[in-house]
C-alpha cells in the first residue's frame, strides 16, 4: 500500500491486487499489540538492526523513522514515544490510521481489489491473477510491485505461496524460515502448568556469548519475548547447525555477583530457599522457579553457589517455534536475486518490497520500519523503470 501511494502520488495508474476480502490485515494484527511502527533511537544505531542486510540498511536511511513518522501524522495520527523508545499511535491501534490511509489512496485514483490473487507468470510473462470465481486472467502492466508478505501468517495471507512461482521464473530465493520466534524448552509438567504466561522481567539473556537484555515470557513448552527474539539469526544459526543450544539468563543483570551472594549469605538461616531468593535476591515467583529448572530441581544452598546459578542459569533449547507462529520471517528472494532499485534482475519490470526479501531484524519498530521503507525503495525504482519508458520483455 506504501508503494501504491508512493506512485499514485507521482500520476502513476495504480490498481493494488489484495488476495484476502479485506486490505491490511497485517498491519491491523500488529495494532493488536498497539501498532509499534518505529523506534526513536539514533539512526546509526537503528541501521545496525539490519546489520547483514545492505539493501534494507540503505532502503531504511532513505526513508528513515523520521519520515515514516511524518507520514502517519500525515494521516492524523498522533504519535507518543513509550518508555523503551518505541514508538506507537495515541490510540495504541492500527485501524484509525488504516482509514485514513485507504481514504488517502482512494483520493490518488488507487483501485484496490479484494479476492484478486497474483498466482504468477503465463507464458507470455503476464500476471495471472486469480478473482473470487476462481477464474484466472492474465495482465497486462508497465511495472509490477510483488509485496506478498513472509510464510509466518498463512491465515492473514502470507503463506509463501509466491516462492514455487518466483523459482520457475528464474529468480534465486533462500528457504522461508521462522524469525523473532520462541524456543521449545522441555518444563517439568508442574513448572509449565503454573508459570506458563509469566513473565521474566528485566533479565538478560545470552547465547553463544551474544547478549540482550528485556524481558521473557514462559510458555507451556518454552519462551517467547523480546530479549529472545533479539537473538534469533544466533538461536536460528545454532540450532540448524545440529550444535546443541543452551540460553544462558542473567536473572538479576543490575546487581553483581559478589553483591548477591553477600546478600543472600546474610539471610536468615531459618528463611526456605524460595523466601530467601524472594527478600535476599529480590526474585520473583517465576524466576525462582525457573532456577529449579535450570537446576534440575536442586539450587545449591551455598551462598556464592546460588548467586552464580541466578547470574547464568543455563536453559537447553529443545528446539523452534514453527513458521507459523513467529513474529517475522527470514529467507526469501536472495540478496543478489534483485538490483539497487529493488527489481528482480530475471525479470526486468518487477519489484519486491518487504518479507519476501530476505532480511532480518528484531521486534521494537524496526520490521514495520523496513517494511515501509522498502516499499517506498521499490516504487521509487519502478517510477525510475518507467521513466526509461522500457517495457517488461514478453
Amino acid at each position: 500500500m506504501i508503494a501504491a501511494e508512493t506512485l499514485a502520488t507521482a500520476g502513476v495508474r495504480v490498481t493494488v491486487h489484495e488476495r484476502m476480502p479485506s486490505p491490511a490485515r497485517k498491519l491491523l494484527m500488529a495494532g493488536r499489540g498497539g501498532l509499534n511502527l518505529t523506534h526513536s533511537e539514533p539512526l546509526a544505531r537503528f541501521l545496525d538492526r539490519y546489520d547483514d542486510a545492505p539493501a534494507i540498511r540503505e532502503a531504511v536511511e532513505r526513508f528513515p523513522p523520521s519520515a515514516l513518522r511524518q507520514w502517519a501524522e500525515g494521516l492524523g495520527q498522533t504519535l507518543f514515544v513509550g518508555s523503551s523508545g518505541r514508538v506507537f499511535p495515541q490510540t495504541m491501534k492500527a485501524s484509525p490510521l488504516l482509514r485514513a490511509w485507504l481514504r488517502r489512496l482512494e483520493s490518488l485514483g488507487v483501485e484496490i481489489r479484494l479476492r484478486s490473487e497474483w498466482r504468477g507468470f503465463d507464458s507470455e510473462g503476464r500476471l495471472s491473477i486469480a478473482g473470487a470465481n476462481g477464474e484466472t486472467v492474465a495482465i497486462s502492466c508497465d511495472a509490477t510491485i510483488l509485496a506478498c508478505g513472509g510464510a509466518n501468517w498463512p491465515r492473514l495471507g502470507a503463506d509463501g505461496g509466491w516462492v514455487a512461482p518466483l523459482k520457475r521464473a528464474g529468480v534465486a530465493t533462500q528457504p522461508l524460515r521462522a524469525s523473532n520466534m520462541g524456543a521449545r524448552i522441555a518444563w517439568t509438567p508442574a513448572f509449565a502448568e503454573r508459570f506458563a504466561g509469566a513473565p521474566l522481567k528485566r533479565i538478560a539473556l545470552t547465547l553463544n556469548g551474544e547478549t540482550r537484555r528485556g524481558e521473557l515470557v514462559i510458555t507451556r513448552d518454552g519462551l517467547e519475548g523480546g530479549a529472545l527474539y533479539a537473538l534469533s539469526r544466533a538461536l536460528r544459526e545454532s540450532v540448524g547447525s545440529g550444535r546443541e543450544a543452551t540460553l544462558v539468563i542473567d536473572l538479576r543483570p543490575d546487581l553483581a555477583q559478589h553483591t548477591l551472594s553477600a546478600r543472600l549469605a546474610a539471610g536468615r538461616s531459618k528463611d526456605s530457599l524460595s523466601t530467601k531468593l524472594k527478600r535476599s535476591a529480590g526474585l520473583s515467583p517465576p524466576a525462582i522457579g525457573l532456577l529449579r529448572e535450570a537446576s534440575k530441581g536442586a539450587p545449591p544452598a551455598d551462598p556464592a553457589a546460588l548467586a552464580a546459578l541466578i547470574k547464568a542459569a543455563p536453559i537447553r533449547v529443545a528446539g523452534l517455534a514453527g513458521l507459523d507462529r513467529a513474529i517475522s520471517t527470514a529467507g526469501g528472494v536472495a540478496r543478489d536475486a534483485i538490483d539497487d532499485r529493488f527489481m528482480l534482475k530475471a525479470l526486468p519490470g518487477v519489484f519486491v518490497a518487504g518479507e519476501m526479501l530476505d532480511w532480518d531484524a528484531p521486534t521494537g519498530g524496526y520490521l514495520l520500519q523496513a517494511c515501509f521503507a522498502t516499499g517506498v525503495a521499490a516504487a521509487k525504482g519502478a517510477l525510475a523503470w518507467l521513466a526509461t519508458g522500457r517495457s517488461p520483455p514478453a
